[in-house]
C-alpha cells in the first residue's frame, strides 16, 4: 500500500510539474505585461473592427502632417525660389487637403478627438522656413519636409500591415499613395540631403548589415528573370504611371463595410 501510495505521489508530482511548465507556453499571450495582453488593453470595439492605440496615433499623425506641411506648401509656392520647390509645394497642399478630409472622416466615425494645431517640433519646422532665404530656405524646405514624409513611411506601413480596422486600413493605404508622391516630389527638388538622412538613420543601429558581398570590380552573373510559367493568361498589368512617380488624383473613398 506504501508503495502504490508512493507512486502515486510521483506520478502528480511529474503531472503538476509538466503543468507549471506548460502553462506559461500557452498562457503567454495574454498574460499581463506581454505586447498582446496591452493591445487588448488599449482596443476598443468598433464596428469596422477593433481600435488601437496605434491606429489612434495614426490617426493624430496623418492630421498633425497637414497641419503643418499644408502651410509649409503655401509658403513654397509664394516664394517659389525654383519651379520644382513650387510643384513640390503644390503637391503638398492637394495631397494634403484631400488626406486632412479623410482622416477627419473617419476620426468623426471612430469618435477620435483630432488635433487644432501642429505639435511644437513641427511649428519649430515652420519657424525655420519662415527665417530662411535663398538657398538655405530650398535646403530646409527640401530636406525638413522630406525626413518628415520618410519617418511616417514606417508607421504607415506598421498600420496598414498590423490593423484590424477596416476604416484604419483604408486610410493608411490613401496616406501611403500621397506620402509617395510628396517623396517623389521632394526628391525632385535636387536638394535631399541622402547622406544625412541614411546617417540619421544609422544612429544607434548596432545590428551588422546583412546581403551580398561588396563588389569586387568583376561583372557577376546576371540573374535569371522571373517570369510566369505555361500559357496562362492574365488580366492585371504594371502600374499606368511613370516610374518613380505616384497619381495622387484619386476619387473620393468609397465607404467601408463594417468588419465581420
Amino acid at each position: 500500500m506504501r508503495r502504490i501510495n508512493g507512486t502515486a505521489l510521483i506520478i502528480a508530482a511529474l503531472v503538476a510539474t509538466v503543468g507549471a511548465l506548460a502553462f506559461p507556453v500557452w498562457s503567454y499571450a495574454d498574460r499581463s505585461g506581454t505586447g498582446q495582453d496591452n493591445v487588448n488593453a488599449s482596443s476598443v470595439a468598433t464596428q469596422w473592427g477593433p481600435l488601437t492605440a496605434t491606429d489612434r496615433d495614426f490617426l493624430v499623425k496623418v492630421r498633425l502632417a497637414g497641419l503643418w506641411e499644408l502651410p509649409a506648401g503655401q509658403q513654397a509656392i509664394e516664394r517659389a525660389p525654383t519651379k520644382a520647390i513650387k510643384d513640390a509645394g503644390d503637391h503638398l497642399i492637394v495631397g494634403h487637403s484631400d488626406l486632412d478630409k479623410r482622416s477627419r472622416t473617419v476620426a468623426a466615425q471612430l469618435g477620435v478627438e483630432l488635433p487644432n494645431q501642429p505639435n511644437d517640433i513641427q511649428q519649430g519646422w515652420l519657424r525655420e522656413l519662415s527665417a530662411a532665404s535663398g538657398r538655405e530656405y530650398e535646403y530646409k524646405f527640401a530636406n525638413l519636409l522630406r525626413n518628415a514624409h520618410g519617418k511616417v513611411f514606417a508607421l504607415i506601413a506598421q498600420v496598414r500591415h498590423t490593423t484590424r480596422n477596416t476604416l484604419i486600413r483604408q486610410l493608411a493605404s490613401d496616406a501611403n499613395l500621397t506620402v509617395l508622391d510628396h517623396i517623389t516630389m521632394l526628391e525632385n527638388t535636387g536638394m535631399v540631403d541622402f547622406d544625412a538622412i541614411a546617417n540619421e538613420a544609422a544612429t544607434g543601429v548596432t545590428a551588422s548589415p546583412t546581403g551580398p558581398p561588396p563588389p569586387d570590380g568583376n561583372l557577376p552573373p546576371a540573374p535569371q528573370p522571373a517570369e510566369p510559367s505555361g500559357n496562362q493568361s492574365f488580366t492585371s498589368s504594371p502600374s499606368p504611371v511613370a516610374p518613380g512617380t505616384v497619381n495622387t488624383n484619386r476619387p473620393e473613398a468609397s465607404e467601408p463595410q463594417p468588419a465581420g
